[in-house]
């Protein structure tokens, strides 16, 4: 995989709505997109004073933004209500980023069968900024709805997904994420987090996943494997669900396996075209 130049790193860094001083980085763009990811799932409207107190950005910078946005089909407005929503614009950009993604397509029918075997949902995720997000999931038919639906973020530092894909990153890039990842703890906290990390890290090397059991939430068992692209893009898939649904020996012994086979598998094949 190719290095990250100098600012890349920063950005790795400091993400995209804390730019520093550097010249390089366009401030109006920067918060432009620091706007657009104030809105979060279940939210159906924002206004300009929301928006401000989120974002940390004076209200006539707010409004100007939201004009824009605004204009440019990004951001739509009710005057009725006086409020905003993310707008048409955002979906096209989905739209053209997950068709632009051929290695999820070629994961649809092996997290299918992964969802069939396991009776619980298999994800396929990708990194954004500090948290990992989903891009594809596969349902048995007869499961009930639940999360893990498109778009779900998880942590990186504490989840099966998230660990997997750190260790299917280059040594240099994952130390650089590790160092962003522990500026949001405590010390006793990431002493936890880093001796469960370690441990992954362990199983990824000696089975090719790992296997995290309620160590973000208490009813969550789950299991993750890297996968890495021919083009060296770094995913991870998972397959998890309660206690209740899934046993962390048949995670260990049977799930566990059939998703490293599957990372292996679709990181080994060259992608198909969207």
């Amino acid at each position: 995989m190719a290095r990250l130049t100098a600012f890349q790193r920063k950005a790795d860094t400091d993400g995209l709505d804390q730019t520093g001083d550097d010249a390089r980085v366009v401030q109006g763009l920067s918060r432009g997109l620091t706007v657009l990811r104030a809105f979060r799932p279940g939210e159906t409207s924002l206004s300009n004073s929301e928006l401000a107190a989120r974002t940390g950005l004076a209200k006539a910078t707010i409004s100007r933004l939201t004009q824009t946005l605004t204009a440019l089909g990004y951001l739509s407005y009710s005057p009725r209500l006086g409020r905003y929503q993310l707008g048409a614009g955002v979906v096209a950009l989905c739209h053209s980023l997950l068709a632009g993604m051929p290695h999820r397509i070629a994961a649809r029918p092996l997290l299918q069968d992964i969802a069939d075997f396991a009776r619980v949902p298999a994800s396929l995720g990708m990194r954004d900024q500090s948290e990992m997000v989903t891009i594809e999931t596969a349902r048995h038919p007869h499961m009930r709805p639940m999360r893990f639906d498109l778009g779900s973020k998880l942590p990186i530092e504490t989840t099966a997904m998230g660990r997997a894909y750190l260790f299917g990153l280059p040594a240099e890039e994952r130390e650089m994420l590790l160092k962003r990842l522990r500026l949001q703890h405590s010390r006793e906290e990431w002493r936890d987090i880093r001796a469960r990390l370690d441990k992954a890290f362990e199983q990824l090397t000696e089975r090719g996943f790992c296997v995290s059991l309620g160590d973000r939430r208490p009813d969550v068992f789950a299991v993750g494997a890297p996968l890495v692209t021919p083009e060296g893009i770094v995913l991870a898939i998972n397959c998890g669900g309660m206690p209740s649904e899934v046993s962390a020996e048949r995670l260990e012994h049977e799930i566990g396996p059939r998703i490293a086979q599957a990372a292996a598998q679709i990181s080994a094949e060259p992608a198909p075209h969207a």
